[in-house]
C-alpha cells in the first residue's frame, strides 16, 4: 500500500506545453525587468544560468540562495535588492501566462479522491520558482495549498529534480518512507529517478516530456483514467 501520492505541477496537474509556456513566461519577464534596466537578452541567461545552479543545489543552501548567489555573481550585490521587483512580475503579470495553459478538472478529482481513501497528497513541483508564482500556477490547475501536506518552492527545499535526494527529503518531510509514495509526473528524465529511492512512477502521458527518447514501456502510464485505475491497485 501507498500513504503518499507525489504530484509534479506543469504539464502533470496543469496541462501545458512547456515551450509555449516558456515563451510567455520569459516575454513577461524580460519586458518587466527592462523597465528596471535588465537587457532582455542578458537577463535571460542570467536566468538560464540561476535556474541551473539550483538544479545542481546539494540542499546545502535553498534554491532562492542558489539562484541569488548566482544572480549576483552577473549583476552584482546591488542586484540582490532588486528581488522585489521579480515578485511583482510574479504578482501583476505572471497571471497572463495562464492563456497558454490548459486545465484538466481530473486533477482535483484525483486528488480529492485520494484524500477521501485516506491518502495524503504532495505538490513535488520542480521548486525553481518562487511560493508566489507556485501558488499562482495551482490556481490555474483549481488547486490550493490546502490541497497538499506540502508545497516545494524555491524558499523552502535546496535540492531539485532530477536529483533523487529530492524525492528522498520529500518523503522525509512528511514522515513516511519512499517506498510507501507513488510519484506522478510527465518529464521523463526528471520524474523517473524517483524510484532511485524506492518510489513508484506513473508519468502521466498527455503531455510528456521525453528528451532521451527512453523507452517508458517499464513505467505504468497513460492518462488520468489509467492512473486512478493504477491508484486503485496500490491502495
Amino acid at each position: 500500500m501507498i500513504k503518499a501520492v507525489l504530484f509534479d505541477l506543469d504539464g502533470t496537474l496543469l496541462p501545458m506545453e512547456q515551450d509555449s509556456f516558456l515563451k510567455a513566461y520569459f516575454g513577461g519577464i524580460s519586458a518587466r525587468l527592462a523597465k528596471k534596466g535588465y537587457n532582455p537578452d542578458e537577463l535571460i541567461p542570467a536566468i538560464w544560468r540561476g535556474t541551473a545552479a539550483m538544479i545542481k543545489n546539494d540542499g546545502s543552501r535553498t534554491n532562492e540562495q542558489a539562484f541569488w548567489d548566482t544572480f549576483a555573481t552577473i549583476y552584482g550585490e546591488e542586484a540582490r535588492a532588486d528581488e522585489p521587483y521579480f515578485e511583482q512580475y510574479y504578482l501583476e503579470d505572471f497571471p497572463k501566462v495562464q492563456k497558454v495553459c490548459g486545465f484538466a478538472p481530473e486533477s482535483r478529482e484525483v486528488v480529492e479522491l485520494l484524500h477521501s481513501r485516506g491518502v495524503r497528497t504532495v505538490l513535488a513541483t520542480n521548486p525553481i520558482f518562487p511560493a508566489v508564482a507556485t501558488r499562482e500556477r495551482m490556481r490555474w490547475a483549481g488547486l490550493s495549498d490546502e490541497d497538499f501536506e506540502l508545497v516545494t518552492t524555491y524558499e523552502n527545499i535546496g535540492l531539485c529534480k532530477p536529483n533523487p535526494e529530492y524525492f528522498r527529503e520529500v518523503a522525509k518531510r512528511i514522515g513516511v518512507s519512499p517506498e510507501e509514495c507513488l510519484m506522478v509526473g510527465n518529464d521523463v528524465s526528471d520524474d523517473t529517478p524517483a524510484e532511485k529511492v524506492g518510489m513508484r512512477v506513473f508519468l502521466l502521458t498527455r503531455d510528456l516530456i521525453n528528451k532521451e527518447e527512453r523507452d517508458i514501456s517499464t513505467y505504468p502510464h497513460g492518462d488520468f483514467e489509467d492512473l486512478v485505475s493504477y491508484i486503485n491497485t496500490l491502495i
